[in-house]
């Protein structure tokens, strides 16, 4: 199993993801998906639904 994955939305590279102890690590590609840099995540699918969800306005960028 890989350790980082690349986070597409639309086509367009949103960021990428890095293995950690806790889950994966979102690090941004572009500004407009800044506000999801750092979080940790599940999985890869996780962060790459999180970041669909946030480009669409229905993710807040601050974990509850």
């Amino acid at each position: 199993m890989s350790d980082t994955y690349i986070i597409e939305v639309s086509s367009e590279a949103a960021g990428i993801v890095v293995r950690e102890k806790s889950g994966f690590r979102f690090f941004a590609a572009v500004h407009k998906y800044n506000p999801l840099d750092g979080r940790v995540f599940k999985n890869a699918r996780e962060a790459e639904r999180a970041a669909t969800r946030f480009l669409a306005g229905q993710l807040d960028p601050v974990p509850a």
